[in-house]
């Protein structure tokens, strides 16, 4: 019971802070989730008796619970994006996860094997892992709320880049178990991967997907208005989409990533405009939020109580390899003859952050199936998304507000005071409508 009560203290701060701290740090070059992770870790260095929060033994508990926090996240990421989709206006993003990310993975898996000594199956995993950037921590470099207006080409393309890719890594991490010693000859696990882990569960993950999104459109929009989903509703719906979408596409053995992220975008194509996709963003980014706290604050535990003693210089070096010019280069020649400036190309390729989606594959990959050095990965993906949180969560906000100010728009902490003004002047306003009421 003491420990019972202990956790309802900590997820009540924890929480109460999520709610509080985005605003508040928003003009300073300091994210909410480098303040939780160190939240965990001072909470798992008293000692009080908490659990031991390694990502090893607990596997399946790691997997279910990040697999949530992405799926929850895609959901909300589709939702906000207000450009519409085509292959010329979404050019920037599709160039990110077809060219950048296979580009990064090979890069990765030539450094990892040749020079870290890592086995190729383990290289391979480890780079499907951290090649993807996350939807869940990269909210100070995404587009804002659905309807908002005036999306700027760094932050669609990297709000697009981090939906698609979640479900577009997972190839390579099924290549990674293919490559591992099995009964079936390599050129049978190959031809395999090729067919079922490359072309079908990716087009049954956008095919289910988008009839999702169809579905889910007609249930909410087109029905009559006698029978159609209560406004007060909109909320669970949001949940309804995301699970829904997820749980049906992983059924029919394809990628349920893409087929939330492709089912948002759908669902978010019919009725722009309507009340009903801010009611919906709203609610799945607040779900998200409880789910990072609860995802950092492990991470924090599980860093102070030794997820890091298995990393060597190398597996380090591995890391600041891939965040420090692996991503940066290899940004900046994929964007090299695109419609976009030499500082939205820099901002971009530097801005590849990594997060839950890569603790994701990580523990999913480990928990189906052995790898020999499943600590050292453990270390390396942690380390990496450890100096990701911190490098961009403190350059995020300068970075972003120098972009801003160079483009003549204003900054996210003058918009959120601009749209703080605007909700005081009508909330005066009905108050003075009601005032002259008899």
């Amino acid at each position: 019971m003491p420990f019972y009560n202990l956790l309802l203290v900590v997820l009540g701060v924890a929480i109460l802070a999520v709610a509080w701290l985005p605003s508040l740090l928003r003009k300073y070059p300091l994210s909410y989730p480098i303040l939780f992770v160190g939240l965990g870790a001072a909470v798992f260095s008293l000692p009080l008796g908490l659990p031991d929060p390694d990502p090893v033994r607990h596997s399946a508990f790691a997997t279910h619970l990040t697999e949530l926090c992405v799926t929850v996240a895609l959901t909300g990421t589709g939702l906000k994006i207000d450009r519409k989709f085509s292959l010329h206006r979404w050019r920037a993003p599709l160039r990110l996860v077809l060219i950048l990310m296979v580009v990064t993975i090979a890069g990765f898996v030539a450094a990892a094997h040749y020079l870290a000594g890592l086995t190729l199956a383990s290289a391979v995993l480890l780079a499907g892992t951290l090649a993807p950037t996350d939807p869940v921590l990269a909210g100070d470099v995404q587009v804002g709320k659905p309807g908002e207006g005036g999306e700027d080409n760094v932050r669609f393309a990297l709000t697009g880049e981090a939906g698609l890719n979640d479900g577009l890594a997972f190839p390579f991490v099924h290549l990674a178990v293919a490559l591992l010693p099995l009964a079936a000859s390599l050129t049978a696990r190959l031809t395999q991967w090729a067919l079922q882990d490359v072309l079908y569960r990716t087009a049954m993950g956008v095919l289910a997907g988008w009839l999702a999104g169809k579905v889910l459109s007609f249930l909410i929009f087109d029905l009559p208005h006698r029978i159609r989903i209560n406004p007060e509703a909109y909320g669970f719906v949001a949940l309804a989409v995301t699970l829904t979408a997820y749980g049906a596409t992983e059924l029919l053995h394809g990628y349920g990533f893409l087929a939330v992220f492709v089912a948002a975008v759908t669902l978010r194509a019919h009725e722009r405009s309507h009340e009903y996709h801010t009611e919906m963003h709203e609610f799945t980014d607040q779900l998200e939020r409880l789910l990072i706290v609860v995802i950092l604050i492990l991470f924090g535990g599980a860093l102070v109580r030794g997820l890091l003693a298995p990393l060597t210089l190398g597996g380090a070096a591995l890391g600041l390899f891939l965040l420090l010019v692996l991503r940066p280069v290899g940004g900046i020649l994929t964007l090299g003859r695109s419609h976009l400036s030499w500082p939205e190309r820099l901002v971009i390729s530097f801005f590849g952050i990594r997060g839950i989606g890569s603790f994701f594959y990580l523990a999913y990959a480990l928990n189906e199936h052995f790898f020999p050095d499943a600590r050292q990965l453990w270390a390396i993906t942690g380390f990496t998304v450890l100096t990701s949180i911190i490098l961009h969560g403190a350059l995020a906000t300068p970075v972003m507000d120098w972009l801003d100010r160079r483009s003549g728009r204003p900054t996210a902490a003058e918009r959120e005071e601009e749209h703080m003004r605007e909700g005081e002047a009508a909330d005066q306003a009905a108050a003075a409508e009601q005032g002259r009421q008899p």
